[in-house]
């Protein structure tokens, strides 16, 4: 990138300086937490006219004790992009206000479409909820913040959830005749299990909703240019308007427009980055110049503005960039100002941030916890990923709606199988963009930003360690990049998926909670429960949009993705096995009471590892790696004589005297401890043990364990009147 020279090496204010600074502090950190580190920049600066605290007036942190440029200022998108973007999505609502008049009065129309829905739709919309804002912006921002596979493993598990689905269990859910998955739960273990998965069913789609909300809600921010919160409320509003009216109907007739469009679109821009990127993935860093008048400090020593001042890490990079002999490291090739920075409007340089190229994919990142060095790999997490979202996504509302839908149980299950490897066609590529993304907006873009009071041993960083990813950069990336209309179309696709996903999220809390809660207490007919499930959706939505305005874009846990999992992490420790159980239990009826424990027994433990177990946010390992510690502070000051404390000396590939360098042993970093991912391994496997445990207490006893009387007897829902044939057969 071009740069503008006085801003653009590491430490820039020292350059000017030729005399040693005995430190005391006193003055109140902005940029360093340590005051004397503080007053020592602000110190250097005073030798070359400048004035004042840090940051300085129109500067930031990075430049003024870094010497990183300040990330420039993005454009903002062309109205077009907003325009074509609203056009689609009222179009998408009037498809979905149109179909109020299919519902025609009846909950079995409301809720499962009257049983109609062909293979190619029951494909579509399975697909249009496997692939929502999570498998698509959630997945891109992973790869884009982390690595490939830690975006990957969103589609991966989805897909693989919609395929073991159709093998397992959508021909057994289609052929029950029910309206909602609780339904099942009711048929085979009573009321009681009924009513406890429905509750966790609610909980886990008002995550998987606000998860939604927030992808579909930071696009409409960026576009629209207006708040976050106030783009996630939209979105909620305009998804409750046209699935309170139209039910499955409208949501699945909406789904089909909606993966037409979108899933064309967000392949069509994919494959188009992936094809036209400048760059695959970051190469490695070219570098860049001394500063002007550069001049050491302990030496006074007027550097050579030929030679630059980053080292290159080995000579098949420094024969890349055609690097020179260094000046104070002998032996070394640095940077070459003559040829790549001849003046300030003429110059090519970067941060320094990649020594070695960064990869499109490491394909040993989901067998060695090394394997991103120097930065950690998330490898439980991804790991855990996979298997929540493969399993606990069985027990999705959503997903088993519409095998309900399907007309015949084998449409159900082909339908399952298709869904789960259009995810898989159109998820992953997704991950692939992380890495580009990282090209424009990474370490090394003109974008980078930094917090400069961190340091980092294995970065050999003193300060400005720790990168800040951008939220919004793969939006980004679609506004510039790629032809208007076809990023115009990728963003139109992820705000497709985020609406599929959502409505069919609302109408799922709005059917469960009035069918299998609200009516065991309250007595009313088909036409109330049309109404009741319509009003109901309300609340629901709106505490999906408060927790979706809690966890916005730049939540450190990754918004999108991070809700996804947990979502589905909540039905995975209680609700899978007994659903299993229920079609393929090897001896005679299921228990009521095993179910009971099951559920009640997995969730409860989920809940107490949650609070029990190291959780220190970021999701990873303590191994027993340089790679694993969290970002340290840059070391206080001191009086030694040197030119100040290793927090205010340079990097050791930064070519100057020796006794300028820092030594990365001074940076005092604690080692990640998080065991997010264990605690989801093992509460369905507790589920499991008290449902063997409870069935074989109940046949030594002969009697059931627990009985509540008509609650925990299996029974039949009574559903539409004109549905008699159908209740029959079943």
């Amino acid at each position: 990138d071009d740069c503008e020279m006085s801003r653009h090496t590491m430490y820039a204010l020292m350059l000017g300086a030729a005399v040693a600074l005995a430190v005391t502090g006193g003055a109140q950190a902005t940029c360093l937490s340590d005051a004397g580190n503080e007053d020592f920049f602000e110190n250097l600066a005073s030798y070359v006219g400048i004035t004042g605290p840090m940051p300085r007036a129109g500067s930031c942190c990075q430049a003024d004790i870094c010497g990183i440029p300040c990330p420039a200022t993005h454009p903002k998108p062309p109205s077009g992009f907003g325009i074509g973007i609203g056009i689609m999505i009222a179009f998408f609502c009037a498809i979905g206000l149109a179909a109020f008049y299919f519902v025609g009065g009846k909950a079995e129309n409301f809720f499962v479409a009257g049983r109609s829905l062909p293979l190619f739709v029951v494909t579509l919309t399975l697909a249009s909820q496997s692939i929502d804002s999570n498998a698509l912006l959630g997945n891109a921002d992973l790869s884009y913040k982390y690595h490939f596979y830690d975006g990957a493993v969103l589609p991966i598990g989805l897909g693989l959830s919609l395929i073991l689905n159709g093998i397992f269990l959508a021909h057994k859910v289609n052929e029950e005749l029910v309206l909602t998955l609780p339904d099942i739960y009711g048929k085979k273990y009573g009321k009681v299990v009924e009513i406890v998965t429905s509750l966790c069913t609610c909980c886990s789609f008002t995550c998987l909703l606000a998860g939604n909300l927030v992808g579909m809600g930071v696009i409409l921010s960026y576009i629209f240019d207006i708040s976050e919160v106030g783009a996630v409320f939209l979105s909620g509003i305009i998804c409750l308007a046209y699935t309170a009216c139209g039910g499955l109907f409208s949501v699945a007739y909406t789904d089909v427009v909606q993966a037409a469009i979108g899933m064309i679109g967000c392949l069509s821009v994919a494959y188009w980055l992936i094809s036209n990127a400048k760059e695959e993935a970051p190469p490695p860093s070219i570098g860049m110049p001394k500063m002007a008048s550069f001049t050491t400090v302990t030496s006074g020593t007027v550097g050579n503005q030929d030679i630059g001042m980053y080292m290159y890490p080995d000579d098949a990079t420094a024969a890349m960039y055609d690097g020179v002999d260094c000046e104070f490291n002998p032996g070394v090739k640095c940077y070459n100002t003559a040829k790549w920075c001849p003046s300030d409007d003429n110059c090519v340089a970067d941060n320094g941030a990649y020594p070695l190229d960064d990869k499109r994919i490491f394909e040993n990142q989901m067998s060695d916890p090394a394997a991103l060095t120097p930065f950690p790999n998330a490898i439980l997490f991804n790991w855990a990923t996979i298997f929540v979202l493969g399993f606990g996504n069985l027990a999705a509302l959503d997903f088993q709606a519409r095998c309900m839908a399907a007309r015949t149980p084998l449409q159900a299950r082909i339908g399952c199988i298709l869904g789960g490897l259009l995810t898989f066609f159109v998820g992953i590529p997704f991950a692939y963009l992380g890495a580009i993304t990282r090209y424009y907006y990474g370490p090394d873009s003109k974008y980078a930003e930094f917090e400069a009071d961190t340091c980092s041993t294995i970065l050999d960083l003193p300060t400005c360690a720790q990168w800040k990813p951008d939220p919004k950069a793969f939006i980004k990336l679609l506004t510039t990049e790629p032809p208007a209309f076809l990023g115009a179309w990728g963003l139109l696709g992820i705000v497709a998926a985020s609406m599929s996903t959502s409505d069919g999220a609302i109408l799922a809390l709005g059917t469960v909670f009035s069918h299998n809660v609200v009516r065991h207490f309250v007595d009313f007919d088909d036409t109330k429960l049309l109404m009741v499930s319509r009003i109901v959706t309300v609340p629901f939505a709106f505490i999906a949009m408060a927790i979706a305005s809690a966890y916005q874009s730049d939540h450190p846990s990754g918004a999108t993705g991070y809700l996804l999992i947990v979502a589905f992490d909540i039905v995975l420790a209680g609700c899978i096995v007994p659903l299993f159980a229920a079609f393929y239990w090897p001896f005679g009826k299921p228990s009521p009471s095993a179910a009971l424990c099951a559920v009640v027994g997995g969730t409860l433990l989920r809940v107490i590892l949650e609070v029990s177990l190291p959780k220190d946010g970021w999701l990873l390992l303590p191994f027993a790696k340089k790679e694993f510690y969290d970002y340290g502070v840059p070391a206080g000051t001191t009086t030694t004589g040197k030119v100040g404390s290793d927090g205010t000396l340079f990097p050791t590939w930064f070519d100057v005297p020796a006794d300028e360098q820092w030594n990365p042993d001074s940076c005092v970093q604690e080692k990640f401890e998080d065991y997010t991912g264990a605690d989801s391994l093992a509460s369905p496997l507790f589920s499991l043990v008290m449902f063997l445990l409870v069935s074989g207490i109940e046949k030594v006893k002969g009697s059931p364990l627990f009985d509540f009387g008509a609650w925990s007897t299996p029974y039949n829902k009574k559903i539409n009147e004109d549905n008699a044939a159908a209740l029959t057969k079943a």
